[in-house]
């Protein structure tokens, strides 16, 4: 009768009473379980090369030669080159980058460059201007009443800054004196709501103004405005909603006006904010007649000047008419 183990002692493994494998001095003897003439069962013989491959992997083996093709394609693919996209952005290619609308030109800026040769347009002489600014604006402080007809089309709200960098002496050292000098000129009664259709209403800047009347340097001007046209002028800006006025013209005017420089300030006011409500260029309609308020009476109240800044187009035909120089749209 076989004996339980006593208590505290595990039964010794069975592997230890195999052929060949070792006892300790206090297990008893044993027969080996196998027979001495027992052979030990055949393995079955490796297999080699594909075959052995395949039977250990199954039917993934035939997956890394493609996974090796596809890996060399995106490695060339991304060592390469692309296409350069349609704009010049370069580094994406053309059929992945959808091409955006481009944004409407600065209201003064002609079709192609045209070659220019006209005297009325040249800077008159005078004092210095400031060149350089930094590209911000400082909108100056202040508010009026909305004038204009009540039930008018249009009502617009804007507001008056000044580009960091203008020297004081540009605005005779009084910004609140600049500020009141262009509402002055929108408010009058010959002005954009003498036609009926407008109503304006000068704003602070944190009450969302339609546009800004904005007194810039000629360096930041040439960037808003370019500088296809070869003089110095003024616009409006869509992009940023800006009426541009370039202290060169603000400081020395233009040569159709003489000495009034009060007019020129008076027109240029005028003519950029009227691009700003949707207005046109307009050319000049008789001999002698006043000159519309959107003809670029900046370089001259001749059509014969005017249409060259046009590249050829018919917005101003060379029909030899000359206007009188005219500072409102309503007068």
């Amino acid at each position: 009768m076989n004996r339980a183990p006593e208590r505290g002692r595990s039964a010794p493994p069975a592997d230890r009473y195999r052929r060949g494998e070792r006892r300790t001095s206090a297990e008893p003897l044993a027969a080996a379980w196998e027979p001495e003439g027992a052979t030990a069962p055949r393995r079955a013989p490796q297999r080699r090369g594909v075959r052995r491959l395949v039977a250990s992997y199954g039917w993934r083996i035939y997956a890394i030669p493609v996974l090796l093709v596809l890996t060399a394609l995106v490695v060339l693919d991304t060592v390469q080159p692309k296409t350069p996209g349609i704009g010049g952005g370069g580094g994406t290619n053309a059929a992945e980058t959808p091409v955006s609308t481009p944004e409407a030109p600065p209201s003064e800026l002609p079709a192609k460059k045209p070659d220019l040769k006209i005297p009325t347009a040249e800077l008159p002489a005078g004092p210095d201007f400031s060149q350089d600014g930094v590209g911000t604006f400082k909108v100056v402080a202040g508010s009026g009443p909305r004038v204009g007809e009540g039930n008018a089309p249009k009502f617009r709200r804007y507001a008056i800054a000044i580009e960091d960098g203008v020297k004081p002496a540009d605005y005779n050292d009084d910004a609140a004196a600049f500020a009141r000098t262009v509402e002055g000129i929108l408010s009058d009664p010959r002005s954009w709501i003498g036609t009926k259709q407008v109503a304006l209403q000068r704003v602070e800047a944190n009450q969302n103004p339609d546009f800004v009347v904005a007194l810039t340097t000629t360096k930041t001007t040439h960037t808003l405005c370019g500088k296809e046209i070869p003089f110095e002028t003024s616009c409006y800006h869509p992009p940023t909603e800006r009426v541009v006025i370039n202290v060169a013209r603000w400081v020395r005017g233009a040569m159709a006006y003489g000495s009034d420089l009060a007019g020129y300030r008076t027109y240029v006011i005028n003519h950029e904010v009227g691009h700003a409500l949707g207005s046109q260029h307009a050319p000049c309609p008789e001999n002698d007649a006043p000159a519309p308020v959107m003809m670029q009476q900046t370089f001259g109240v001749s059509n014969d000047f005017v249409s060259q800044l046009n590249a050829g187009q018919d917005v101003v035909p060379a029909d030899g008419k000359v206007c009188k120089p005219n500072a409102f749209p309503a007068g």
